[in-house]
Order: C-alpha cells, then sequence, then structure tokens
C-alpha cells in the first residue's frame, strides 16, 4: 500500500503555524523526479475520495495533476532560512547540513511502496558514515517483518570506499546499526537495506546491546505513536571526527567513535519540538541507563559534533527547538 504523508487538514495546520507562509512547495516523487510549485500560483488542493487526494496546481501555463501515491514527500521552502541546504536532494527536515566536498557523498536509500528509507552523508576519505537520517511518520507502518537482511557491502557507494563485513571479523566489535531494524519494519526490501555496511559503525556490544539499544526503543516508542507524532525526524551516527581508534589498531581499520549521538525533532499538529543524546562510547555495561540522563539540546548536540542539525527548517523555529528541551515534553522526567 502507497503512503499518505498529509491530509489536507495537516497541510493546512502546519502552513497556518509558520510566522510566513512558505515560498515553494517542492515535491518529490517515489520516481525520483522533482516540480516545484509557488504558493501564490496554488490553485487548490482537492479531496477526491477516502483513500487519498489529488494535488492539482495551476503555474500560469498548465495545471499538474499528481496523484497522492505518486508523492513521496513534500519540502516547504522558505526565504527566511539562511543556513538550508542548497542541494535540492537533502531537503527534507530530517537532513542536517551537508559537509559536502569531493570527498562526501550523499548517499539515499528507497523502496517503491515507502519512499525513502534512510539517508547518509558518507566520507570516502574515511570510509565511514557521518550520519544517517530518517522519518517516522503513517505513512511507513510497523508491519513486524522482522530481521529480514544479512550485512552486504552497500551498491550506492564506489568499491574503493566501501567497508565489508570481513573487516569486523575477529575485533570483537558489532556491526551497530544507526537506522535499527526495528525502524524500518514495512517490508522486507525495506528492512533489508538497514543492513547495508554503510548503516554501521563499530561499537563494543556492551553499548550497542546496552545504553544505545535503550535509547533505540525510546526513539521507536516515539517513532511508532501516532498521538505522540505527525512526523518525527531521526538523524544517529557515531563522531567519525573524533575518533581515536581504529579497529585492530592499524592505520587502515576502520574508525571507531568516540562518541554516539542522536537528535531528534517531532512535529505534532504543526507544533515542533526536539532533543538530543550524546553517549560516550565505551564497554562498560550499563544495565539501568536512563534516556534523560543522556539528554541534551540540540545546540549543544551541535557544538559536540560540529554538525548542523534541522538547517531546513525555518530560522526562527529552528533556534526556538534546538535552544532548548522540556524532559517532560518527551516523557522522560
Amino acid at each position: 500500500m502507497k503512503k499518505i504523508l498529509f491530509t489536507l487538514f495537516s497541510l493546512l495546520i502546519t502552513v497556518a503555524t509558520y510566522a510566513q507562509t512558505p515560498n515553494i512547495l517542492r515535491y518529490y516523487l517515489n520516481d525520483g523526479t522533482t516540480f516545484e510549485v509557488k504558493t501564490t500560483e496554488l490553485n487548490q488542493i482537492q479531496r477526491i475520495e477516502k483513500s487519498g487526494l489529488e494535488n492539482i496546481f495551476n503555474n500560469g501555463q498548465s495545471s499538474i495533476s499528481v496523484s497522492f501515491d505518486e508523492i513521496d514527500s513534500i519540502v516547504f521552502v522558505y526565504d527566511n532560512n539562511i543556513n538550508r541546504n542548497t542541494d535540492a536532494r537533502a531537503q527534507r527536515l530530517e537532513y542536517p547540513r551537508l559537509k559536502e566536498g569531493n570527498d562526501q557523498l550523499l548517499v539515499i536509500h528507497s523502496t517503491a511502496d515507502y519512499g525513502i528509507t534512510y539517508s547518509l552523508e558518507w566520507d570516502c576519505s574515511k570510509k565511514s558514515q557521518r550520519w544517517t537520517c530518517y522519518q517516522f511518520h503513517n505513512g511507513i507502518p510497523d508491519n513486524g517483518v522482522g530481521r529480514t537482511g544479512s550485512w552486504k557491502d552497500d551498491p550506492n557507494i564506489p568499491a574503493t570506499y566501501q567497508t565489508h563485513t570481513s573487516e569486523y571479523s575477529g575485533t570483537g566489535f558489532s556491526r551497530g546499526h544507526m537506522c535499527m531494524s526495528n525502524d524500518r519494519q514495512s517490508s522486507k526490501e525495506q528492512n533489508g537495506q538497514t543492513f547495508y555496511m554503510s548503516n554501521a559503525h563499530p561499537q563494543y556490544q556492551n553499548h550497542n546491546g546496552g545504553l544505545w539499544n535503550t535509547l533505540e526503543t525510546k526513539v521507536n516508542s516515539w517513532g511508532n505513536s501516532s498521538s505522540f507524532r505527525d512526523t518525527l525526524y531521526v538523524v544517529k551516527a557515531g563522531t567519525i571526527d573524533k575518533a581515536d581508534q581504529r579497529l585492530n589498531n592499524t592505520s587502515t581499520g576502520l574508525l571507531v567513535p568516540k562518541y554516539f549521538y542522536m537528535a531528534v525533532l517531532c512535529v505534532k499538529n504543526g507544533q515542533y519540538k526536539a532533543i538530543g543524546f550524546w553517549t560516550e562510547h565505551t564497554n562498560e555495561n550499563i544495565t539501568k541507563a536512563k534516556p534523560k540522563d543522556y539528554a541534551v539540546s540540540i545546540r549543544e548536540l551541535e557544538e559536540k559534533t560540529g554538525i548542523d542539525f534541522f538547517c531546513n527548517l525555518p530560522d526562527d523555529i529552528e533556534e526556538s527547538v534546538e535552544s532548548s528541551f522540556s524532559l517532560s515534553d518527551w516523557g522522560l522526567n
């Protein structure tokens, strides 16, 4: 079943909540194509049946008619955003600001039925990901398909820069998912993409199966709760610029992050909130971890990582949600 990302009500509420009206609606279709419509040229958004919507626009030249089944996502573009990504592929709200450069590669994995599975920025010189990001919403259901994949090379990364499962052999480190298997349970194809090697960092198993798993489980519970969120935007990774260890202690072994982090943005009824998590990567067996003890603001997380999270938000909203957080808003008291 194709996903439906927006209803007429939620679209209008979201637009009305912003301090300014978006200048452009950018539509990403399942086949990879995009088109833009200026809001001043918006003719109508018409409900056609319970199962979906059809968006009908008049761009001054011709009407564009697109079935809702064809739409992967919609991005609102504002003039009051000075730090948003200029790359049209990375303007959904979950994307951090791209580092870009000749050695940086934007990798997007998707399926025809459920759109983008997750995206990542791959540092070819370090052979490691800088971050993985993805969304939860009602169009990505938990169908309980289980762990359907086995670890394999990422086909979207040139062979020279790929990492391989054999590089973990005998190291004592786990292949730690960033977009975890339980976060992508809509189909076997979707779940299988979480087992690409690019979606993993070396982790001590006590961290991967302990503290990190506790935080992942909490984020997953938010993501799978339609009463908690309309959309949840997630960014996860290890700090490859602060890694001081390599597998097998060799100069060519995979980087072992010194810290791991999560950045989470939630929108419900047009209202935004954000929270971050920061953990030191140790082999300590922390059995009773409390997420609140690792919570930080997005602003603090940006200072620790050097990454600009949620840069595609309008600047006023970005400043508001990133500067502070409330534990009670996230049920973490």
